[in-house]
């Protein structure tokens, strides 16, 4: 296994203090004090302080890593705390680059954390990634992940790469200089929509546990040049059956990013690339003649109406029919009242709903992402109008009913 760190006369010195602290490592042939001198030396960019950020950052602390770069722009929610260990009660609504860091420093003193609060684009991709030496991504969307995968390309840095997914996960090291990246094995995107985020469909909390580790474990070989990488293989994790199995992985000659005759050169438009449509305004003569239209962006065709304008509608009884689209099960856990058909079920049972044909449809689910594919469906099957509740039923506990529970 390669590794990209300072030839051994360059390296920095252990202190006393360090060589106790490493001292299971500096027993290790392996590791011994040059090792442990490349993991000082080494820096590593984790990508998202979240699921699998926080066991992975953690992890490459206590080792030792010298320079740990962390980006993240969200703040510290009740609901990370199932899995995101790095964050903590005390830490709720702090940034997570800033709660990251307590937890990183109280475990290692002696490194180094550089916190980019920022979301990671294209326009700072290349800036921000620049100067580590190998790049981690536990990011939870696929805007991200093509956009990592192609910043490691064109900066020649390798990436460990990790996803999960309820009870299951994935692992790799793309970029390397003879093996495949991201866009070898996913070519391209899934329809937006098809594939739910954790937020939507759940993860165990104990899996990015697993795979986080798996990242740091192929980060701090990569620093030492140790065992055989992950690299050109897909390491394939479900905790249920507790089973891994391994994919072999060639390097695609025609991957427009990595491969022979590159296309790709620069950094694009990940949105786009994803199809991700972003909110059309409403210009000045719309909102002039109609201001409850240009208060609700259009996506793909549908409405978008918020909480606020739910709840008028409903005081003022208008005539319309809500819809829940989400799983019984997260009925359970919290509803309005409407009536539930789950949106994986919807096309099929779309007769259901034949008697609110001439009727307005308000589709709602948990954030807004499945209600939107199911206003979609319904539009597809001749409703003519349909809207879908902007951030769901999470919008309406934070602005119209803080009593409710959220999830």
């Amino acid at each position: 296994m390669a590794t990209a760190t300072l030839p051994e006369t360059e390296l920095p010195t252990l202190t006393n203090e360090e060589i106790s602290r490493y001292s299971r490592h500096l027993i290790l042939p392996e590791v011994g004090m040059e090792g442990q001198q490349r993991l000082k030396a080494a820096k590593v960019l984790c990508v998202g302080t979240g699921g699998l950020g926080a066991p992975l950052a953690l992890y490459l602390a206590a080792a030792g890593v010298g320079t740990l770069g962390l980006v993240d722009f969200d703040t510290v929610d009740a609901s990370n705390l199932q899995r995101q260990i790095i964050h903590s009660t005390a830490t709720v609504g702090k940034l997570k680059v800033d709660s990251a860091e307590i937890m990183l420093k109280g475990l290692n003193p002696h490194m180094k954390v550089v916190k980019h609060n920022t979301m990671l684009t294209s326009a700072n991709a290349l800036e921000i990634l620049k100067g580590y030496d190998i790049v981690a991504d536990g990011t939870d969307n696929f805007q991200t992940r093509y956009l990592v995968n192609d910043a490691c390309v064109l900066l020649g840095i390798p990436n460990a790469y990790g996803s999960i997914y309820r009870f299951e996960g994935q692992a790799s090291v793309f970029a390397t200089e003879d093996g495949p990246c991201y866009r070898c094995l996913y070519p391209e995107p899934p329809p937006p929509g098809l594939v739910p985020s954790c937020a939507e469909g759940g993860v165990l909390g104990i899996l990015p546990g697993l795979l986080g580790m798996i990242q740091a474990t192929e980060v701090i070989k990569h620093i030492l040049g140790i065992g055989d990488s992950l690299a050109g293989r897909l390491l394939l994790v479900d905790a249920l059956a507790m089973s891994f199995r391994t994919l072999k992985l060639r390097k695609n000659p025609d991957c427009p990013v990595c491969g022979t005759h590159p296309t790709v050169t620069a950094l694009i438009d990940y949105d786009q690339f994803c199809g991700i449509e972003r909110p059309k305004s409403v210009g000045p003569l719309e909102v002039a003649q109609n201001k409850a239209v240009a208060d609700s962006p259009v996506v793909d065709g549908i409405p978008q109406i918020g909480v606020q304008e739910l709840k008028r509608r409903l005081d003022a009884k208008e005539d319309f029919y809500l819809l829940d689209v989400r799983e019984p099960h997260e009925a359970k856990i919290v509803h309005i009242g409407a009536p539930l058909i789950p949106v994986g079920e919807l096309a099929r049972r779309v007769g259901e709903l034949v008697a609110q044909k001439d009727r307005k449809i308000v589709v709602h689910c948990k954030s807004g992402g499945r209600s939107q594919k199911a206003a979609l469906i319904l539009k597809n099957a001749g409703f003519t109008d349909v809207e879908n509740l902007s951030g769901g039923i999470l919008a309406w506990a934070d602005k119209i009913d803080p009593t409710l529970p959220k999830y």
